[in-house]
């Protein structure tokens, strides 16, 4: 996917690792999720025994909101003066900088409140995927707004440490550099639905994603909210490597 022309101007971007439209890997994730953020439809969930479909719809609310992918530099308005074009040529220019790679096998596994897809250890691997992230995060930021107030407060409430705090306050996001995890959301705050429906659902991603190929990690995915609230939309993929 290439944009031959720039699109409208969108409330905020994000640069995120997502796998190409058309995939295994793309179609299994935003099926689970309910909605394809390339084509701009829901789509059908899985049918998961002893689990009500309002309560799976609940659970991927969330993350089916931001479209299936892995965060690298976290949704952002752009500073006064930075439109769209400049966005994408400095996007591509991260993007060939960058060589890639193969992803380990993905498992489900729960992080903190919610369940996620991430890879197995493999050092190698986990160190291509914090250059790639440290590398959006650290030289998209100049074309970044800095946060509102309300935006500020919205990343405290959970609760951060100094250092997060920090990496908010100089990135416009605390889960960036050494705070870093890959990850693929599958759900939201668990605690919305029975501890009982929680095992069930994470028991069905595991089985869901167990026969997923391997992710190859080739391009910068670039994502855009359009108005404040809506769902975001896969603008375009950039190659990684020259």
């Amino acid at each position: 996917m290439h944009s031959e022309t720039a699109p409208a101007p969108a409330h905020r971007y994000a640069v995120y690792f997502a796998p190409a439209p058309g995939t295994l890997g793309w179609l299994a994730g935003s099926h689970w999720l309910g909605r394809c953020a390339a084509q701009l439809q829901p789509l059908p969930q899985l049918d998961i025994v002893g689990v009500a479909q309002e309560d799976l719809h609940r659970l991927t609310a969330a993350p089916r909101r931001y479209g299936w992918h892995a965060t690298l530099k976290a949704p952002f308005m752009l500073a006064p003066g930075v439109d769209w074009l400049t966005l994408h040529q400095a996007t591509q220019a991260v993007a060939r900088h960058l060589q890639p790679f193969t992803l380990p096998p993905l498992q489900v596994e729960r992080l903190d409140d919610f369940l996620a897809l991430v890879p197995m250890a493999a050092p190698a691997t986990q160190a291509a995927l914090h250059e790639a992230a440290a590398a959006c995060v650290t030289q998209l930021q100049p074309l970044a707004a800095p946060l509102s107030p309300v935006e500020l407060a919205r990343r405290r409430a959970g609760g951060l440490t100094p250092r997060q705090e920090a990496l908010l306050l100089r990135w416009g996001y605390p889960f960036v550099l050494e705070e870093f995890r890959f990850h693929l959301s599958l759900t939201g705050p668990l605690d919305t639905v029975a501890a009982s429906t929680q095992a069930l659902v994470q028991d069905a991603a595991e089985q869901f994603f167990a026969d997923l190929p391997p992710l190859s990690f080739n391009s910068l995915a670039l994502f855009a909210e359009p108005t404040p609230g809506a769902d975001f939309v896969l603008l375009d993929h950039l190659e990684m490597g020259a």
